[in-house]
């Protein structure tokens, strides 16, 4: 089975949005589009509130903060749709004007106009900007709203329910990129399409959980090469079964040159992961005293000093967890990485194996659509130094507001010629060919699996990476796509309050 049996939602930027709504706009609909998108956004609102309420909206401060254009008034039609449902609805002006026609039917259905965010908000909108991104975006200076989000900065809980219309103002649309300034939301309705910035980056974090309302423009959205993977915590992860007839061979061998001294849990780590994951054999190339290390954890692992044997056999091999700066350990894993290139078996970069890309951009140029990297934010500006790449390193920028982590993952794909999954909250999958997929841990429900952000988790995930290379078939792409899912279902399985309260060693447990 591949990732295409996980559930895909197809992702838009900005601009692809901007540009669907372009001939109904052309076409004098821009009102009509604009009321859709307020219903949907108080609909939300309304669904959210009788969750908690048995009255529903009927007698609940709604409060919105309105900003001058079109975000606000989607905001003020949603306040007025909600005040006729019985709302106290209550609009908070970010500067002296606003949309006009959205104003007057939010006045018209009863709705106040207010300079302070009342105490008794039980639901808060963000209309200030939607995808009128500006990078220095600071949050207003308006009376009442640092008392009602004290809880969110306090206490870690949620009063007054914040509900983000469109994106949470201060958010790219594109890249998820925000400033400081931004109010995390607890919802994000979002119209027409989910946006790539509700996704990826710091937006990924901010948007919560993500509610996307049709508006009409869906004959007119292109194409995108940009999925995201929506995973259940209910459904296992779809894999492949072994034939009733394999043996050990044909289940697939999957060969191993992690470890060492210095960090010998490594290999415990990555080892255990592959067992774990189902594959026929697992070779494991390290020191004698490491390899009785592993052996005495899993006595079903293979000892090798025969590399190029094991390669041979291999489905797939794994290269870099826990071989830290250890000469001996790199310089096998570089004659690993030559064998795996020449013969185009499958093969996992991480950890201290990306130091190995360096070479290889001396040698060949790049690696091979064979290899997977599996760098984190850090180890990906490491290799645009190394590619010597400006554009590349501008879109790792560590500031909050410039970063791009979906077009570097793709650039560096593109100039290595290779498969990158670009570790983070949300995860990005990209292939040479540019088609992208996302992985946040909650899907559109919301990011959620703290625990994974732990020393050896990486070295779990390049284990259960070696496996399904080894035994499911499929490019990088859709066999990287089924190894984020299974490394977070575990995590969800052994952790399903999200509390992180787990190590690495623990993740073994939630494999299936």
């Amino acid at each position: 089975m591949t990732a295409q049996q996980l559930e895909q939602i197809p992702v838009y930027t900005g601009e692809q949005i901007r540009a669907a709504e372009k001939p109904l706009l052309d076409s004098g609909q821009g009102r009509l589009l604009m009321r859709r998108a307020a219903y949907g956004l108080a609909k939300t609102i309304a669904d959210l509130l009788g969750q908690k309420r048995p009255q529903g909206a009927y007698g609940a401060c709604v409060t919105g903060l309105i900003g001058p254009g079109n975000n606000g008034g989607d905001g003020l039609y949603a306040l007025a749709f909600l005040a006729r449902r019985g709302a106290e609805a209550c609009a908070v002006l970010i500067r002296d004007r606003a949309h006009p026609e959205a104003l007057e039917a939010f006045r018209a259905a009863g709705g106040r106009v207010l300079r302070a965010v009342p105490e008794q908000t039980q639901v808060l909108i963000d209309a200030i900007l939607g995808t009128g991104y500006r990078s220095e975006f600071t949050r207003p200076e308006v009376p009442g709203l640092t008392q009602a989000l004290r809880a969110v900065d306090d206490a870690g809980s949620w009063s007054p329910t914040v509900v983000a219309c469109d994106l949470p103002s201060g958010v790219n649309a594109d890249t998820g990129a925000a400033g400081h300034g931004v109010i995390p939301a607890n919802h994000t309705v979002t119209f027409g399409g989910v946006k790539q910035g509700l996704i990826a980056g710091r937006g990924g974090l901010l948007s919560g959980r993500v509610h996307t309302v049709d508006i009409g423009i869906g004959a007119h959205l292109s194409k995108t090469p940009t999925w995201l993977l929506a995973p259940s915590t209910a459904a296992p992860v779809p894999l492949r079964p072994p034939e009733p007839a394999g043996h050990k061979y044909s289940r697939g061998v999957v060969h191993l040159v992690v470890g060492s001294a210095q960090y010998p849990g490594a290999a415990q780590l990555t080892a255990g992961a592959a067992v774990g994951t189902g594959v026929g054999m697992v070779t494991l190339q390290a020191p004698a005293a490491l390899r009785s290390q592993v052996l005495s954890a899993y006595p079903e692992v293979v000892g090798t000093e025969d590399a190029a044997a094991a390669v041979s056999r291999a489905g797939g091999v794994v290269l870099g967890p826990g071989l830290g700066n250890d000469p001996a350990r790199l310089t096998e894993a570089e004659a690993v990485l030559e064998k795996c290139l020449e013969a185009g078996t499958a093969c996992v970069l991480d950890a201290s194996g990306l130091g190995l890309i360096r070479d290889q951009l001396r040698r060949r140029g790049g690696l091979g659509n064979n290899v997977l990297i599996t760098p984190h934010l850090g180890e990906a500006r490491q290799i645009a130094k190394d590619l010597r790449d400006s554009v590349l390193t501008g879109q790792l920028a560590e500031g909050p507001a410039k970063a791009d982590p979906v077009e570097a993952a793709r650039r560096i794909a593109g100039r290595l010629d290779c498969t990158v999954l670009l570790k983070g909250p949300t995860t990005v999958i990209a292939s040479p060919e540019g088609e992208v997929l996302l992985h946040r841990a909650g899907g559109l429900q919301a990011a959620g699996a703290p625990g994974l952000a732990t020393a050896g988790t990486g070295d779990v995930l390049s284990g259960i990476l070696g496996a399904l290379a080894a035994t499911q078939g499929g490019d990088w792409l859709q066999v990287a796509a089924l190894g984020v899912s299974l490394h977070t279902a575990a995590a969800h399985r052994i952790d399903p309050h999200g509390q992180g309260r787990f190590g690495a060693s623990d993740l073994l447990a939630g494999l299936p």
